[in-house]
């Protein structure tokens, strides 16, 4: 599985967005599922907000047997306090923490983001980097 922030679900969605063609491509070629966790969704879902029928289609996405939507557990909000406290000079938001967090929880190094300069610096425990794409 890949792991995909907020930004490409909004630009796979957009077709005017500046991104959109390099994240279709990106889509096109995966042979993995695409997984995230609800604060991507819900970010994702709040920068849609401009139209239903968008906010629609990111549901159709998620809801996609292509599309795996991970499980934050209890377990997981000490380390995600800790990532966020970590690089809070960046800072690092919610959705970014869950996202490391899951990364490190089920050992994912590849994620589909358009915010290379923060995942270019997060560090995912016992991984090293991520491998960003597009």
């Amino acid at each position: 599985m890949m792991l995909v922030d907020a930004g490409p679900l909004v630009a796979l969605l957009r077709a005017n967005d500046t991104h959109h063609a390099a994240c279709v491509q990106v889509v096109d070629a995966l042979e993995e599922p695409l997984a995230s966790v609800w604060p991507v969704v819900v970010e994702a879902m709040y920068l849609l907000g401009y139209s239903w029928q968008a906010q629609d289609a990111l549901w159709e996405m998620i809801q996609a047997p292509s599309f795996r939507l991970l499980p934050l557990e209890e377990g997981d909000l000490p380390r995600m306090r800790e990532l966020m406290r970590k690089y809070r000079d960046l800072p690092m938001d919610l959705a970014d923490a869950a996202l490391v967090r899951v990364a490190e929880r089920e050992n994912c190094r590849r994620v589909f983001t358009l915010d290379r300069r923060d995942f270019a610096c997060y560090r995912p425990a016992r991984m090293g980097h991520f491998v960003i794409l597009p």
